[in-house]
């Protein structure tokens, strides 16, 4: 089954999105830099890239760089004057992201902050709010995370947040598995909190089976 979900994928980028250099390179240079390929899948990207667009953000927040494939996506659906602030744990991730991003032509509007995203979210006021906030970093801190996408956004900002379905994982209550009970942590926390709207969705495909919660401050 999962060689019709890959196939399936190759025909939609085959059909709707074709080739990009700038991305195929950034996934090139990450594997050639060492980094784990837990990339959203292309189809994914321009999922990404059409919802900040719908939203008409003009200031995103994405938590977790890793080589900046995503950050790409979403750097290209910002206006002219639009920015990104994107946080990555690990320096190393940081060097070949600012690369990639270089290399696709949109280095000028992604700020990317190194460091415990926690950190880095807590050492941010509320100033000018966030459009659109993509979360795809350590499970364990999902809840978190939106709690601080709540704080620095504004009613009506969209929450994205990465891998929620974890092969059926989300169902296993008793799981000794972090990223699992971090992510029905997440969930707990999205039914009890009522300056939110979400919904999830599972997704097959490049990815295997796996899923994305869709949110917005009410």
């Amino acid at each position: 089954m999962g060689e019709r979900w890959q196939a399936v994928d190759d025909y939609i980028a085959d059909k709707l999105l074709g080739a990009d250099d700038a991305l195929a390179a950034a996934l090139a240079n990450n594997e050639k830099q060492g980094l784990p390929p837990i990339d959203v899948s292309a189809a994914q990207g321009k999922m990404l890239h059409l919802l900040a667009r719908i939203a008409g953000a003009r200031r995103i927040l994405e938590i977790g760089t890793l080589g900046g494939y995503s950050t790409i996506w979403l750097a290209r659906a910002l206006p002219d004057d639009g920015r990104l602030v994107t946080l990555e744990l690990e320096a190393h991730h940081a060097r070949v992201a600012r690369e990639n991003l270089e290399r696709a032509g949109v280095s000028d509007k992604v700020d990317i902050r190194i460091g415990s995203a926690a950190d880095s979210l807590a050492a941010m006021a509320t100033g000018e709010p966030f459009d659109f906030v993509f979360i795809d970093a350590d499970k364990q801190s999902n809840a978190h995370y939106v709690a601080e996408a709540i704080r620095l956004g504004r009613s009506g900002t969209t929450i994205i947040v990465d891998n929620v379905v974890r092969e059926g994982g989300v169902l296993e209550a008793d799981s000794d598995d972090d990223r699992i009970v971090g992510t029905r942590a997440l969930f707990d926390m999205l039914s009890a909190d009522p300056r939110l709207d979400a919904t999830a969705v599972q997704t097959v495909g490049a990815k295997k089976w796996d899923g994305f919660v869709l949110a917005r401050v009410r």
